[in-house]
């Protein structure tokens, strides 16, 4: 003889959830936090790797500006150098620049010609 008994159900009680039970950390012992603990856990390790990547990426951009302030900065370096040169490698710059130095040398009088093969 079998007999079925009904046990009877849990009847779930419904907590409020206030801010002393916040605190106290008695929400963490609740049952739907604990079922979903392994999704919580995920979504803070996706907040850490998001705020990693994003302070990541705002160094290289730091470091992208200052390099193109670096660049610009040389570029306008290189217009000065390159300036200075044309100026000193001019023939009459350089025939006084001999003369300054007391050298004994003197331009060409005759004009240049090609020799042919």
């Amino acid at each position: 003889m079998e007999t079925n008994y009904k046990q009877p159900q849990k009847k779930k009680k419904k907590k409020k959830v206030s801010l002393l039970n916040i605190l106290g950390g008695d929400i963490l012992k609740e049952e739907f936090v604990v079922k979903q603990s392994k999704l919580i856990i995920m979504i803070a390790c996706c907040f850490v790797l998001f705020i990693g990547n994003r302070y990541a990426c705002m160094k290289k951009i730091t470091r992208i500006e200052d390099l193109k302030k670096e660049l610009a900065e040389l570029k306008y370096e290189n217009l000065v150098i390159l300036t200075k040169l044309t100026e000193n490698s001019r023939q009459s710059q350089i025939e006084a620049l001999i003369e300054s130095k007391g050298l004994n040398l003197s331009g060409s009088n005759s004009p240049t010609y090609e020799i042919e093969k």
